[in-house]
């Protein structure tokens, strides 16, 4: 079963809250001949848009190839939060990779961030950018675990953008019965992601790129000049870049064995009216501490966007909003029975370690892709790295291609069954509070 057609329609956007609250692009036309160029991307999400427009900015004859349509993955369907840091800690990174290479990613993250706001002011992408994320506990011990994370943070790496929260204060902010407190980032953000994502697109066209939508790629040949195979074209290249994350299927057994593709789920409230105070007190987003996180926030029309669930099959649930709900309410019980507008499900990718998997496939042949729920910086910042690896500044992408990755067990074949038991095993683990 392929995931590009599996739980969606050929060309067709997902019935989504994002989908519903943004104006489409004009489709591009399906690639209908053999063509050539100097830098060929399979995939038009954050990854594919962001390395095409810093190419062609740089006089690179690109192309990009999409199965389905512009942002149609992961890209335009995720929470929208623009996080700092890798997603794991920089103690835990330090540990992996040694202070040198813990603190050029700490570099890169901030990068990340600043990148995505540049993008959006330069290019004057309408996506209600926001400041601030807050990283909320379920217990007192990992409320103090958090607030240690933000003293790090500050001491070592000279952060001094997050806010500690007691209780009080957490509750003050979120007024959820679970949390315990935690910490507000500030120097964080969320956003519109889909509307993110066609801003992208509008400027990478803007800037000379070729974009083939409803073109999925069947065959990539490497060489001196990789050729890129559709059903009714071909692309002949001096670079190509994989940027297709939970959507790469068996183009390149390397990555798949490495980027596992899970599907998660968001729900859209009614407007909430003078509620929404009962919910957050800010306009800012939230993440909690659950393995499989919850995480939430307000949208600019006054609903509550809650993302919480996921599952290991290639086929999404029947009934998406009562999957989300359970977690849902189970933080804000006031809200059982508020109505659910929109549901749906999107595709992601995880790796082993939850650091991006970038990589240097052949000589000419990159990719990026296993964001594990952080995509929406490393996504964009990775495809800029991509780039400039090709125009020859590789020290960005070779310091992210350094972070330690491992196959699955069992590679492709059996990394599901296993990656199931273990997410439930931790599933349940977040329900009994273990």
């Amino acid at each position: 079963m392929n995931l590009l057609y599996s739980n969606d329609t050929l060309g067709q956007y997902p019935d989504s809250w994002y989908t519903a609250t943004t104006p489409p692009l004009p489709a591009f036309a399906p690639l209908s001949k053999d063509i050539s160029a100097d830098v060929c991307i399979i995939g038009a999400g954050y990854t594919g848009l962001s390395a095409a427009l810093t190419l062609a900015e740089r006089g690179y004859d690109v192309v990009v190839l999409e199965a389905q349509r512009v942002g149609f993955g992961a890209s335009g369907r995720n929470g929208g939060q623009l996080g700092s840091g890798q997603n794991v800690d920089q103690g835990k990174l330090e540990r992996m990779m040694g202070a040198d290479d813990a603190n050029r990613l700490w570099r890169l993250s901030e990068d990340s961030k600043d990148m995505v706001k540049s993008l959006i002011a330069q290019h004057q992408i309408e996506c209600h950018l926001k400041p601030g994320i807050a990283h909320m506990a379920l217990t007192s011990k990992e409320m103090a675990t958090l607030h240690l994370e933000a003293e790090y943070l500050s001491d070592q790496y000279g952060y001094d953008q997050i806010n500690t929260l007691d209780k009080a204060q957490g509750q003050a902010l979120c007024p959820s019965p679970v949390y315990h407190g935690g910490y507000l980032d500030h120097g964080a953000a969320h956003l519109h992601p889909l509307a993110f994502a066609l801003g992208l697109a509008r400027a990478a066209k803007a800037a000379g790129v070729h974009i083939y939508e409803q073109s999925e790629v069947t065959d990539m040949r490497k060489g001196t000049k990789p050729v890129i195979t559709c059903r009714d074209g071909a692309v002949t290249c001096t670079h190509a870049i994989l940027a297709c994350n939970g959507y790469l299927g068996q183009l390149n057994r390397k990555v798949a064995g490495r980027v596992m593709p899970i599907n998660n789920f968001i729900a859209a409230t009614e407007p909430l009216g003078k509620d929404t105070a009962q919910v957050l007190t800010q306009d800012i987003a939230v993440a909690d501490t659950k393995f499989v996180v919850n995480y939430f926030r307000l949208s600019h029309d006054g609903r509550l966007l809650f993302g919480g669930g996921e599952n290991y099959s290639y086929r999404f649930p029947t009934n998406i909003a009562a999957k989300v709900r359970r977690p849902m309410q189970k933080i804000f019980p006031h809200l059982r029975d508020v109505k659910i507008d929109y549901a749906w499900g999107g595709t992601l990718a995880i790796t082993a370690h939850r650091l991006p998997y970038l990589a240097r496939l052949d000589n000419n042949i990159l990719s990026a892709s296993g964001y594990s729920g952080h995509g929406v910086g490393a996504a964009t910042l990775s495809g800029k790295l991509m780039a400039l690896a090709i125009a020859g500044q590789s020290e960005g992408f070779d310091t992210m291609a350094r972070m330690p990755s491992v196959p699955f067990p069992g590679g492709k074949w059996v990394q599901s069954p296993l990656l199931k038991l273990a997410m439930t095993w931790y599933s349940l683990r977040d329900n009994l509070g273990i």
